[in-house]
């Protein structure tokens, strides 16, 4: 029996000193954002093209319209804005960097807020990080800042003949157990020092691809990073240099490289609530 003053599971419910707090939080990042030269845009809470984004389609919340087209609640906001942007205002702007405070569904009935921004046609991945930082900093935070590269899970994949199912599941004592040299060493990289020491003793396959990831770590003004080149996220559209903010057992901040539309950018998208969390502690 549901009673009338029940909400759904996962969804969110701000009154009083959390709303406050979560628009004091919104607001703090948004001044940021803005005096970085970015503009604010809102997408629609409904989307055509969200299973583009998300590689598990049952977290879809969808249905279909009056044209039997299938429509889903926005479950990442990525991809719509940097569409919206090329596709539908690309003749009234030629602005390229877009922030967006909006909340993002998932099945059965998921709610989180997130504050994420969208460089349009940039790709030095560096600038979007640091620009991260800048925003933990103010926030008087240091959450680990985890820097990887999608494509190196893949080329050992290929370079091994094994499947990628193992790095998405995070089965390590699975690849200890194939006894390979240079992967042992690689997963025990965990910053730019054990990097650079196992990077030449790589196979030529792949160390263009962690030279990226030293280059580009290097690059970044910040004092707690670690260095993941195996970790395989779940966003499916990233292409390159990736990152997460992660503070225990919370994400923060996932953020990257991608193309979209023929056009390489970057963005990242902040957990409002999870921020919330270790603000209050």
């Amino acid at each position: 029996m549901i009673f009338e003053h029940e909400i759904p599971k996962g969804s969110r419910l701000y009154f009083g000193a959390s709303a406050k707090r979560k628009r004091v939080l919104e607001n703090q990042v948004c001044d940021i954002l803005e005096n970085s030269g970015f503009e604010e845009i809102l997408t629609p809470n409904f989307s055509y093209s969200q299973h583009q984004a998300i590689a598990n389609e049952k977290k879809l919340i969808k249905f279909s319209d009056e044209q039997n087209e299938q429509v889903s609640l926005r479950a990442d906001s990525t991809l719509d804005v940097v569409r919206i942007i090329t596709k539908r205002l690309g003749r009234t702007t030629t602005h390229k960097k877009w922030f967006y405070v909006q909340p993002i569904f998932t099945y059965p009935s998921k709610e989180e807020y997130q504050i994420g921004c969208e460089w349009i046609d940039h790709n030095n991945i560096a600038d979007i990080m640091n620009l991260t930082a800048d925003i933990l900093k103010a926030l008087n935070i240091e959450p680990i800042l985890q820097i990887s590269n999608i494509n190196i899970p893949r080329l050992v994949c290929g370079e091994l003949n094994i499947d990628i199912e193992l790095f998405k599941n995070g089965e390590i004592a699975t690849l200890f157990k194939l006894n390979c040299d240079w992967l042992n060493k690689l997963i025990k990289v965990k910053d730019i020092a054990s990097l650079e020491k196992v990077i030449d003793i790589i196979p030529k396959s792949i160390k263009i691809e962690l030279e990226k990831l030293l280059l580009n770590a290097k690059e970044v003004n910040y004092s707690n990073i670690i260095i993941a080149p195996l970790y395989y996220g779940s966003l499916r559209y990233y292409d390159g240099i990736y990152y997460r903010v992660i503070n225990e057992n919370l994400t923060l901040c996932n953020g990257g490289m991608y193309s979209s539309e023929g056009i390489s950018s970057l963005g990242f998208a902040l957990y409002t609530d999870n921020l919330l969390k270790i603000l209050e502690d």
